[in-house]
């Protein structure tokens, strides 16, 4: 078994320190450095209750007569002050990397605006994970997110470049369809990176995967043919992948039980920036004949996101924390998980590949029409992100996973066979559908495995989606080319989502609201002094 200090408590984590260079020491910021402010002049009947510490986002002890600060929540810094006449003062200091301007008005907007009296208490806001976090889950998911959007954008570079590539050399459909499936093949470059997390620890290796993937994804801008320009992205988009493996692990492991889907969907929203830069680049190809080349090169843009992980990104408490050591895989779970991730794929990867060549070719749209499409298509698929994490978290991952990859699947597929305002309409509601069903369905692919093999059983089950998504590109391109056509092709490709659906609901543990170590007693029987599990505590599923 691996042996490392006992996990600390929430209380600990304000003194977090770390030893060894694979760990990064804490981001402590100087007092007043960034402090935010709030003064309001609260009504008389409002005093009263200002005057008791607060439990919704942040949990409140009062140190004096009318003063309070945080004894558990987000800030970094947090200091609350109620005068005789009803004068309200707050400071505080959110340490949230990249986002801030996402979150920061938010969480002003609820430091502000306190629940009434009889509010539940520490039920967070509308816009919060279930559970309240602290400082350094704040700063953790903020860099994963900023993470995610580097690795999505170099996974979508190849598919949304693909058919403008092509035609500069020439390529029939047939050739785009395997150049997309030989790109998909190099996961094998993705998998040895996934076992030494593992072993190394989360942090070291994605803090070399997220310099690696941008550079090898840019080096497809001085490719002189398509075979070197696919080779570049055969080996830089596994390592985006490797690297998205690793973020939803290290979400998965450091925020609690009941966020854990939420953490899934912010990953995946942010993710959906990253590959919406992608898109919105993809009018700058048009400029000249070398004009694709422009998003290659634009990965080296990813380098800051680099910086900030190197930085500032500390290792894993349950990684740190003792676990078993390399624990076997357990078949049924690992398989169940490979093959939902084969069959999704094998819809998802030529529902997206392909669309753009469909609407250029069968729908005459231009490469700003493309990019208008895309991106007023693709991006309500955050709704759907946000609401099916907060409902996965609350109701379970099951019912509410099926039912939206389900509608999700019929409206994109129906997208390809109708035009005008309902191609718009379906491909709106199955982007949401769809993006409601990924943080339900992608949070098992962390949860159902123990530490030592959580980066491992990631790879192979990424593996197996990507072998699904090859199948499905060579089996849609082919199809196509003998004019087969978009909507059918599809149909059939979207038959294996009926698999998924019994999978999910037959084979798979509801994982909501249960600590990793409840559904994987390896890791709490070493915390124990034991590689054997705790007598009683099966697995569950």
């Amino acid at each position: 078994m691996r042996s490392a200090r006992p996990a600390p408590s929430a209380g600990e984590y304000d003194g977090f320190v770390t030893t060894g260079r694979q760990y990064a020491p804490p981001v402590r910021p100087q007092h007043g450095r960034g402090d935010k402010r709030i003064l309001q002049h609260l009504p008389a009947e409002a005093v009263s209750h200002a005057l008791t510490p607060r439990n919704d986002l942040v949990l409140e002890c009062e140190v004096a007569p009318g003063e309070f600060t945080q004894a558990h929540g987000p800030f970094v810094h947090y200091r609350r002050r109620v005068s005789a006449d009803g004068t309200q003062s707050i400071e505080y200091r959110l340490q949230l990397p990249w986002f801030s301007w996402v979150f920061g008005p938010l969480v002003r907007m609820s430091l502000r605006r306190r629940p009434a009296p009889g509010h539940p208490e520490g039920k967070q806001p509308w816009w919060a994970p279930g559970d309240r976090l602290d400082e350094r889950q704040v700063l953790v998911l903020g860099l994963l997110a900023a993470a995610s959007m580097c690795c999505t954008f170099t996974n979508t570079l190849f598919t949304q470049t693909a058919h403008k590539v092509s035609d500069a050399f020439d390529v029939g459909g047939t050739g785009q369809g395997i150049a997309g499936a030989i790109v998909r093949v190099g996961i094998v470059f993705a998998l040895p990176f996934a076992f030494r997390a593992d072993r190394f620890g989360r942090r070291r290796v994605i803090r070399w995967l997220a310099v690696a993937a941008p550079v090898v994804c840019a080096l497809g801008a001085l490719a002189p043919n398509f075979p070197i320009l696919v080779a570049t992205q055969t080996i830089g988009r596994p390592l985006g992948l490797a690297l998205d493996l690793l973020i939803a692990v290290v979400a998965a492991e450091e925020v609690p039980r009941n966020s854990r889907a939420y953490a899934a969907s912010v990953m995946a929203m942010s993710g959906g920036l990253g590959g919406g830069v992608c898109v919105w680049l993809l009018p700058l190809t048009g400029v000249a004949d070398w004009g694709w080349r422009i998003p290659f090169a634009a990965s080296l843009i990813w380098l800051t996101v680099a910086v900030s992980l190197r930085r500032h990104l500390p290792e894993t408490i349950r990684f740190q924390t003792t676990h078993a050591r390399a624990p076997r895989l357990r078949t049924p779970r690992l398989g169940a998980m490979a093959t939902i991730a084969f069959f999704s794929n094998l819809f998802v990867a030529p529902a997206s590949f392909f669309q753009n060549r469909y609407l250029e070719e069968v729908r005459g749209y231009t490469n700003f029409g493309v990019t208008l499409f895309t991106i007023l298509t693709a991006t309500p698929a955050a709704i759907g992100l946000l609401v099916g994490g907060a409902l996965a978290d609350r109701y379970g991952r099951r019912i509410i996973g099926v039912a939206a990859l389900v509608f999700g699947t019929l409206l994109i597929n129906s997208s390809f066979a109708v035009s005008g305002s309902p191609m718009w309409g379906a491909a709106i509601l199955g982007s949401i559908c769809v993006g409601a069903a990924v943080p339900a369905i992608i949070v098992y692919r962390t949860e159902l495995f123990p530490t030592a093999s959580r980066g491992r059983a990631g790879g192979i089950i990424t593996a197996s989606s990507l072998l699904g998504g090859s199948i499905g590109l060579v089996a849609m391109g082919q199809l196509v080319d003998r004019d087969f056509g978009y909507a059918p092709a599809l149909g059939v490709l979207a038959l294996g989502q009926i698999a998924v659906a019994a999978i999910v609901l037959t084979r798979l543990p509801e994982s909501a609201h249960r600590e990793l170590e409840e559904l994987n007693p390896e890791d709490r029987s070493a915390q124990q002094g034991t590689d054997e599990p705790t007598p009683g505590a099966e697995p569950v599923g």
